[in-house]
């Protein structure tokens, strides 16, 4: 057995997960993909390489690589007023807290919606999950999720003025809404006939056919003592529910052919899907001198505290986390790298000229455990370069 399997079989032993399915890549080819376990707690059978898993947030990437498409072809502009395309956005509106009868007071924002700033999370949406003020304004409000995208009455509130801070939130469900509206047809049909169908990512998707049902992994909740609970998971197959800021479900080796993309700058063999310019660009900086700030749970249910390599700055590319510096053993400065509520994680490199993922299904998020095997995941993929 290597040290990329015994990663995965010493930490289904310890009990991080009932199984776990990693991978990496270089430009040229995987340099490895392997499964340990089994499906859930309650259920033997093995965790395969093709298991299917919910990925939650590492739909946002995608949807991103889908935007900057249309960036490409002149369909969508990275700092234009989005407003002219997307009424629900003239007049975005600040929350500045409640008054004494629990009303939330509004006022009206400063600064434009713009791609960039959506695809940066520095326009001023944030997750109730990891705000406490934009928790208690769901809880008056009470507002589905599909209808804050519909007008201006029902738009989620900004928790600062677009560009003067950051917040991790529904921005890019907002930029899958302005490729919408740009090319006149939908995130889901785009996602799929410019850029799923042509990376043969085909068990990546929103609809849950049954052939991708009989292999989806099993959901769980960590417990306060460490162990794992079986829980039931209802998917989102409203088509008024596939955003861009999460809902894909897919497999280690669907999601390292986009990675592999994005490695080989936009091209999959002879046909380009991105400029490789624009895949650069991506990897760069776009929140200038802000910075990514840590995210404190408001759900613990649903996430813990989540802060990645703390006390480093972290930036925010188009749409990828940054790390400023190398870390040791791993990733080099200048990383790109995201997750997925249910604890998927995936990092690309373009320094070393590699990517990984590592998928688990379990709530919270930001679970220490799996971390733990990600990052050791990650130093024995970097001693074998």
């Amino acid at each position: 057995m290597g040290a990329l399997e015994r990663v995965l079989n010493d930490a289904v032993a310890r009990g991080v997960a009932p199984g776990l399915v990693a991978g990496a890549v270089r430009a040229d080819g995987t340099m490895f993909l392997g499964a340990a376990g089994t499906r859930a707690v309650d259920d033997p059978r093995p965790m395969e390489t093709d298991s299917v898993f919910w990925i939650h947030s590492m739909t946002k990437a995608i949807a991103a690589a889908c935007c900057m498409q249309a960036v490409d072809e002149g369909r969508l502009a990275l700092d234009d007023d989005l407003a002219t395309l997307l009424p629900p956005l003239a007049a975005p509106r600040v929350l500045d807290g409640f008054d004494a009868a629990g009303a939330p007071i509004l006022r009206p924002a400063r600064g434009a919606i713009t791609l960039r700033r959506l695809l940066t999370h520095t326009a001023g949406f944030a997750y109730e999950m990891w705000n406490e003020t934009m928790r208690r304004y769901g809880e008056v409000v009470k507002t589905p999720r599909h209808l804050t995208f519909e007008s201006a009455e029902t738009c989620l509130p900004l928790a600062f003025d677009p560009g003067t801070s950051w917040a991790y939130g529904v921005g890019i469900d907002w930029a899958g809404k302005a490729l919408e509206a740009a090319s006149g047809t939908t995130l889901e049909a785009w996602m799929q006939t410019r850029l799923l169908d042509p990376l043969g990512m085909r068990d990546t998707g929103y609809r849950l056919r049954p052939e991708i049902a009989a292999r989806m992994a099993g959901m769980h909740r960590r417990r306060g003592d460490g162990g794992l609970d079986p829980i039931s998971v209802t998917p989102m197959q409203d088509a008024r529910y596939f955003m861009g800021g999460g809902g894909l479900y897919s497999t280690a080796a669907d999601y390292l052919r986009f990675l592999r993309m994005l490695l080989s700058g936009g091209r999959v063999g002879t046909l380009s899907l991105l400029r490789a310019e624009t895949v650069a660009a991506m990897a760069q900086n776009h929140m200038g001198t802000l910075s990514v700030l840590p995210m404190r749970t408001a759900d613990p249910a649903r996430t813990n505290d989540a802060d990645f390599f703390p006390g480093m700055e972290k930036k925010w590319g188009l749409s990828f986390l940054i790390n400023t510096q190398d870390v040791p053993g791993r990733r080099a400065a200048g990383s790109l790298a995201w997750a997925g509520l249910a604890n998927t994680y995936f990092w690309l490199d373009p320094t070393r000229g590699v990517a990984g993922v590592i998928l688990a299904q379990m709530f919270p998020f930001a679970d220490d455990a799996v971390l733990e095997s990600l990052a050791a995941f990650e130093q024995a993929v970097y001693a074998a370069l």
